[in-house]
């Protein structure tokens, strides 16, 4: 009887991303390869005039580099291992929180979420000089690490700081830093975008550390967030962060034409002021104006409404200001355009008009967004609506106009809904906001220095724009603050965006919480019930389904299977070779779940984690068919030729399709090579890929 091939067997280690490269240069450029390995002078001479053979060159470089490049390299051959009892809504929610070193996870989540995140926003621990609690070590635990770098006692006691004395003070960080950006960066969409939050240790060279993962031409921005001034400080009070801004790329933002935009603050107040003057004086502008003038007057200079006062005049689309009529950059048409009462044609503006054409003039005109002065001596002057009716927004994608060209002082940019504004790289929020919201919300002070969620999500909506819906990631996810910028996010405008979090499972001194990962998610439960409760009137105002205000809870763990090691048996005599190929019979590890066989299976054929799973039999056996179908798992024992061929077949009676790829425990065989091999067989006649483990 034939043999069944190796290559039957489902990978149980992370993805190999050398070999997916070498993959990408075998299907690119095959003739630098010979016998299996690259020749660099062939590749050197494909690259022709692009290789840089100059030893001397501007960048970053730092004591551990290559090796921290290395830890990229290097599988990972853990599991996550779900925690429903920690979870809300799990057989709903499409949320994630993550326990575990997070260079380990962003390892095992390469397959099933390569080029899905839309953005990420981290806030990475600060080099100040604390022990790193990040061992890049995959082969060993935590505890075992810290230990054998003598970073941990065999009581569990820190006993080394990165100090600034340390010559490796800023390598030790970069180290830490660099392997978990390059595998964020597989991760991100084409139109992704990532924020880093940093201090002014190291905030220079992160800059160079993105420039090179990220290329700096991906470079967007270094915003400034000042948070209060330190009257304690000695010489200068240093109250600020910095959030760096890159893109996956820019070149296909502008390709997509992508322009960030923001509601302007207070836009939404000053409508709610005019629809209840609207309500009170019905048709009488001049009423409402006056009122519109009052409130304005009335505001506290801290109200963001109070910066746009110059809405104060009202047609029968709302508020309204004048804007300029004029070609952006000079040079613009120059045509007539008649005065309704003099009859002669008005003054022209010195950089001429606006509209490319007298007919788009004449279509604004005619829908009442052109005002006439007195006279024709002067040009008239467009509105500029608080909430931009069809005209505007048409006339303002025909002009392509830029207000920063236009008026200095003239930020208005017209689109659906609001006038919105660009952003600039500077803003203020007070941190004690972010700490006593946190400390209202858990009952106490249990983690030091949150970020502010109201801030983060106005930061990633700004990002993130039209996508209501993508996935937001941040694999240092401290007390959750990311995970509720989402989630009001979503409540406020109705989207459906994702949230996925990684968190150690960093000790802390709460004997409630004793770690940082059980903050994070009782900051996400709590947070939930708070917007559950909200007045429900909101979400109705949107067509989309109620916020998803739950998530799925795993934790980082081996895998679920023993890994053959081969070094284990090299050299080992007949018996102890009997002895471990005895161990590896059933290579299921004790006290696991087929809960937990599944979504290790799940995560390593590339599936994500909020998959949903089916129930089913296949002559008499339990299976599951995952997301639509298109896999399916049995880990029945004594597996028969008639469930086989159910498992590879399509379910007409409840729509599930034929599968792509069944899985099954090698084990269930019980040593039945023959019917394995048919299996084999019989799913390649059925069109579907047949993997054991």
């Amino acid at each position: 009887m034939p043999s069944v091939s190796k290559s039957t067997r489902l990978p149980l280690i992370s993805t190999d991303l050398t070999a997916v490269l070498l993959d990408q240069l075998r299907e690119a450029v095959p003739q630098v390869f010979s016998e299996g390995h690259v020749d660099f002078v062939k590749l050197q001479a494909a690259l022709g005039a692009h290789l840089d053979d100059n030893a001397e060159r501007y960048g970053l470089n730092w004591a551990g580099k290559r090796e921290a490049f290395r830890n990229v390299q290097n599988p990972s051959r853990g599991t996550l291992r779900p925690q429903r009892d920690e979870s809300v809504n799990w057989d709903t929610t499409e949320n994630l929180i993550i326990e575990g070193d997070n260079l380990k996870v962003l390892k095992l989540l390469q397959k099933a979420y390569h080029a899905q995140v839309k953005l990420i926003y981290i806030d990475p621990p600060y080099n100040t000089g604390n022990e790193f609690i990040y061992p890049d070590n995959f082969y060993e635990e935590k505890d075992d690490y810290l230990r054998a770098t003598g970073q941990l006692s065999d009581e569990n006691t820190a006993t080394t700081t990165n100090k600034e004395t340390n010559g490796r003070y800023h390598s030790n960080w970069l180290n830490m830093m660099y392997p978990r950006l390059f595998l964020a960066r597989n991760l991100m969409k084409e139109d992704g975008v990532i924020l880093v939050s940093i201090d002014d240790h190291e905030v220079n060279n992160l800059r160079l550390l993105m420039d090179e993962v990220f290329g700096e031409e991906n470079f967007v921005a270094c915003m400034v967030w000042e948070k209060g001034r330190k009257n304690d400080a000695k010489l200068i009070s240093v109250g600020h962060e910095y959030l760096l801004v890159y893109a996956r790329s820019q070149q296909f933002l502008r390709e997509k034409n992508t322009v960030w935009r923001e509601e302007k603050p207070g836009a939404r107040d000053i409508w709610d002021k005019y629809t209840a003057l609207r309500a009170a004086h019905g048709p009488d502008d001049a009423a409402i104006e006056q009122g519109m003038s009052a409130w304005y007057s009335a505001l506290p200079r801290s109200h963001p409404a109070k910066k746009w006062s110059r809405y104060k005049r009202v047609d029968e689309h709302g508020p309204w200001r004048d804007r300029d009529i004029s070609w952006p950059g000079g040079n613009g048409p120059r045509y007539d355009v008649i005065h309704p009462i003099t009859g002669l044609p008005c003054a022209v503006p010195e950089r001429g008009w606006i509209y490319a054409k007298p007919e788009e003039m004449e279509r604004q005109i005619q829908a009442g967004l052109v005002v006439f002065r007195d006279d024709h001596t002067q040009p008239p002057f467009r509105k500029a609506h608080i909430r931009p009716v069809a005209a505007e927004l048409l006339a303002e994608e025909a002009t392509g106009s830029d207000d920063e060209t236009n008026d200095a002082t003239d930020d208005d940019d017209l689109t659906e809904g609001f006038a919105t504004q660009v952003r600039g790289s500077y803003f203020y929020k007070q941190s004690q906001v972010a700490v006593k919201a946190l400390r209202k919300l858990l009952g106490g002070k249990l983690f030091d220095n949150p970020k502010d969620h109201e801030e983060l999500a106005k930061l990633f909506q700004y990002v993130m724009g039209s996508d209501t819906t993508g996935l937001v990631l941040d694999f240092f996810g401290g007390s959750g603050t990311t995970a509720e910028a989402v989630l009001r996010l979503n409540q406020e405008d109705g989207g459906t965006r994702r949230f996925l979090l990684v968190q150690l499972d960093e000790a802390t001194s709460h004997t409630k919480y004793p770690t940082i990962a059980h903050i994070t998610r009782e900051r996400v439960r709590r947070v939930g019930a708070v917007l559950q409760n909200n007045d429900a009137s909101k979400l109705a105002l949107y067509p989309q389904p109620p916020t998803d205000l739950g998530f799925r809870a795993f934790h980082y763990d081996t895998s679920n299977f023993k890994l053959w090691q081969p070094d284990e048996a090299a050299g080992s005599d007949s018996a102890n070779l009997a002895k471990q190929l005895s161990l590896y019979a059933d290579h299921l590890m004790p006290d696991r779940s087929e809960d937990d066989v599944r979504y290790e299976l799940m995560l390593k054929t590339g599936l994500p984690l909020s998959s949903t799973m089916q129930g089913f039999k296949a002559a008499g056996l339990p299976a599951v068919a995952v997301a639509d179908g298109s896999v399916v798992i049995c880990l029945a024992p004594h597996l028969t030729r008639e469930a086989l061929r159910e498992l590879f077949a399509p379910a007409p009676k409840t729509g599930r399709p034929a599968p792509r790829l069944v899985l099954c425990l090698d084990a269930s065989f019980d040593g039945n090579d023959a019917l394995k091999t048919n299996a084999v067989l019989e799913a390649q006649t059925a069109g579907v890929t047949f993997k054991t483990v």
